[in-house]
């Protein structure tokens, strides 16, 4: 999976879209507690997430495969992807 874009949510989620159009919800509080996530726990550094289009990354050094989120994102419907992507989505620029 390729990542097209990575936007983060409320409660530590990132939204994902993949470069084929698939879209889900990542749920990044079961790593809040390893060391190299810790980081993330303050909200502004978890959403200076950075798209590597074959992983999503931090400053912090903490990152996520695609393979690693394509196993276990929460997949969602295009109508679903629509509700949980925020309002201003299509005004702004995927984050890289």
């Amino acid at each position: 999976m390729n990542i097209a874009e990575v936007i983060p949510q409320d409660n530590y989620v990132l939204y994902i879209k993949s470069e084929d159009g698939k879209t889900g919800l990542f749920d990044v509080k079961p790593y809040l507690g390893s060391e190299a996530f810790s980081p993330l726990k303050d909200k502004a550094e978890f959403e200076r997430v950075h798209n590597g289009r074959y992983f999503v990354e931090w400053d912090c050094g903490a990152d996520l495969s695609a393979d690693t989120i394509q196993a276990r994102w929460e997949a969602t419907s295009t109508r679903d992807a629509q509700q949980s992507a925020p309002a201003d989505s299509a005004d702004t620029p995927p984050l890289s």
